[in-house]
């Protein structure tokens, strides 16, 4: 029989979703359909999914109307069983025979290793999908991530908003499904304004054309597309360039159906405030789009998207001019406040500000920011000064207007107060970079006292959140401790600061002194740095065994690290490794059946060389030793495994013509100390024992 296949449509019409969760919710919607139509046996080509403010959809490309046929294998009781002494069915076996709808007689037999049992293989005809698609769909709702599901009018029916029309076609045939208390319709919504309240979709095919002429653009993707599109093409007549991330663009798609973009402008004295709180009002409060010159400058122009293609722009434009003024109002009037007093003023006032019940206020965390500075300062030998002033005066802008009006331009508000104020530009630039890098990538702080305060900032909140006992937990991190970890790593590798890792920590726990009431703090705090180095370097495509291999070795400095993992994976691609590698293992295992630390090596006496293989090894091993010292006091850990290829030869030899548990118990210890000082040269930078190659 021929399978019927045509285009599946599935249209949720809904009340304006979450412009935030839209995306997330389609991609999840459209994964579901695709599951569970799987798991239910149709077989299709694609999906592609819809998603705009008012509706959720997926069209699913080819889809099989009925299942296919099967056979299925039905075990009976084992033979055993089924007969008596009289080779009579007995009554557990007729029962089955009942089940299944068939005599004795009619059984097959299946016969394995364990025995014999009755089996009946059924044809079962495939369902169609109009039968299966009611549980499809129940599914796919229940898995939908809706944290907080709301019910309307007199319904129990519960879904992120309301739900008003549901459209389920298989070509032109409207497929039976009750959903929300919904029956489906092959009724669809135009655009709010532009369209049709509801109009009649003929067939599924025909969805998205048929939305287009509605003034809906339902493909996602096709929408944020012509948005971005619209977005540089507009910025380009103006000579500028716009300023947004996905997020934004992602955002602004979500909330429109049929985007226009328009150019505005305000009035350029707002531009005497700093761009930062502008750009912050604009983006997260209007979704606008800022426009900056080719110096990086704001420009009192902007760009909105309106989800109406008017006949008179001008008025929609008006209209938005005038949404965005009292907001830039606000934020010159919070400038212009702010600076009637100082930095200084204001970080007298932080001992009113709790920074967390056990840990004291924002008055107590400046003073440890000071001491934790001068104490890093110190070990890299740098002055002070700058560093100092900085942590003194970086959280006073927390009682600025401006911050608690638009708190993500915090630091950088600092920056703008200090200058204002009259500090050393080093001081209000560290003021601002104490708070990088804020994300994955990001920038990091480019001055001294910048990286000294953004370290101090960092270990401060991580040392007093694990010394009151709040460990992050699975993906539960309040305080970020994860992002200020790597945020540690990444300022310490790429600046090249030779700072032991566990001396800085026992310095912030020394600092914190009594407010700590884990014993563990400074132990669990190295560990959980170190740990980070694996999403770090995952993060650089670096494999995890080459992690793992240097964090055997637990080096002392962040750079340290970066050095043996840079050099395990060059060794990793050499010719040689692989049987560097499998010699390395083998002799850990030697050492480790013969219960020997490699640490404590009995000495090696040439004396009792009776083979030419050892001879030849032990050379080696006196050459290389005298080479790799120097190379590791210069961290040049790509030298020494290099140097140590040379071993390659002199290694397979030894274990070909040498037999390492010899029966004289001296020499037999003696070879065993000759390949564990192989292995201790590779220790010296990382166990490669480890390595898959």
């Amino acid at each position: 029989m021929t399978v019927i296949k045509q285009n599946l449509l599935i249209e949720l019409g809904t009340e304006e979703l979450p412009p935030k969760s839209l995306k997330k919710l389609s991609d999840s919607f459209t994964q579901n359909i695709h599951d569970e139509l799987s798991k239910a046996g149709f077989e299709f080509d694609s999906i592609t999914p819809y998603a705009a403010p008012r509706r959720l959809a997926v069209v699913v490309h080819n889809c099989a109307g009925t299942q296919p046929d099967a056979k299925v294998e039905k075990r009976g009781p084992a033979v055993s069983a089924a007969f008596d002494a009289d080779g009579n069915p007995t009554r557990a076996a007729q029962g089955w025979a009942r089940g299944n709808g068939i005599e004795i007689a009619q059984a097959s037999r299946l016969k394995t290793d364990k025995g014999e049992w009755l089996l009946h293989v059924a044809d079962v005809k495939g369902k169609a999908l109009k039968d299966v698609l009611q549980d499809v769909m129940q599914t796919t709702i229940k898995k939908l991530p809706i944290p907080k599901p709301m019910r309307w009018g007199s319904s129990n029916a519960e879904f992120i908003r309301p739900v008003h029309t549901l459209c389920v076609m298989f070509g032109d045939e409207v497929l039976p499904l009750s959903l929300f208390d919904l029956e489906s319709a092959n009724q669809l919504s135009g655009h709010r304004f532009h369209g049709e309240r509801r109009f009649t979709l003929d067939h599924a095919d025909n969805y998205a054309s048929a939305l287009n002429k509605q003034y809906v653009v339902a493909d996602y993707t096709q929408r944020t597309d012509t948005i971005e599109a619209g977005l540089i093409a507009k910025a380009k007549e103006l000579d500028l360039s716009p300023d947004y991330d996905r997020a934004l663009l992602e955002e602004i798609s979500s909330l429109v159906e049929w985007p226009v973009v328009l150019s505005a402008k305000f009035e350029a004295e707002f531009l005497d405030v700093p761009k930062e709180a502008l750009i912050y009002t604009m983006k997260d409060d209007q979704k606008y789009v800022p426009l900056l010159d080719s110096d990086g400058q704001l420009s009192s122009n902007f760009l909105f998207v309106s989800n109406i293609e008017s006949k008179d722009p001008i008025q929609v434009i008006e209209g938005n001019q005038k949404v965005i003024r009292p907001r830039l109002s606000d934020a010159k009037f919070f400038f212009e406040t702010d600076k009637k007093t100082t930095l200084a003023s204001k970080a007298e006032k932080l001992s009113t500000v709790l920074f967390q019940k056990e840990l004291g206020t924002v008055a107590e965390k400046t003073a440890r920011l000071v001491s934790i500075s001068q104490s890093i300062a110190s070990t890299l030998d740098i002055d002070s000064t700058h560093a100092a002033r900085a942590a003194v005066l970086s959280k006073a802008d927390l009682l600025s207007d401006m911050v608690m009006e638009f708190p993500s331009v915090q630091g950088i508000m600092g920056h703008h107060y200090a200058l204002h104020d009259g500090e050393a530009a080093e001081v209000a630039l560290a003021i601002e970079e104490q708070y990088l890098p804020r994300f994955a990538g990001d920038k990091l702080p480019s001055s001294s006292a910048g990286y000294i305060l953004s370290l101090a900032e960092k270990l401060d909140t991580l040392v007093g959140i694990f010394g009151i006992g709040k460990l992050p937990k699975g993906d539960k991190d309040p305080f970020a401790l994860r992002r200020s970890a790597i945020g540690i790593l990444r300022i310490l590798v790429e600046n090249k600061l030779a700072i032991d890792l566990q001396q800085m920590i026992d310095s912030v726990v020394d600092i914190y002194g009594s407010k700590l009431s884990n014993a563990e703090t400074a132990t669990q705090v190295h560990t959980f740095l170190l740990d980070r180095f694996k999403p770090f370097y995952q993060d650089q495509d670096i494999a995890g065994d080459v992690v793992s291999a240097v964090m055997t070795q637990k080096p002392s400095t962040a750079i340290d690290f970066d050095a043996r993992i840079k050099a395990v994976t060059a060794f990793k691609g050499m010719e040689s490794a692989g049987d560097l590698v499998a010699a390395n293992k083998r002799v850990a295992n030697i050492l480790n059946k013969n219960d020997i630390d490699i640490n404590a090596l009995p000495s090696i006496d040439p004396a009792l060389f009776s083979e030419d293989a050892e001879k030849v090894l032990f050379s080696a091993l006196e050459s290389a030793q005298g080479q790799v010292n120097s190379m590791i006091e210069r961290l040049a850990y790509d030298e020494v495994l290099a140097s140590l290829t040379v071993l390659k030869t002199p290694l397979n030899n030894f274990f070909d013509d040498v037999m390492i548990m010899a029966e004289d118990e001296k020499v037999k210890s003696n070879r065993v100390a000759l390949v564990g000082k192989a292995r201790q040269l590779f220790l010296s930078v990382a166990d490669v024992s480890v390595l898959a190659v």
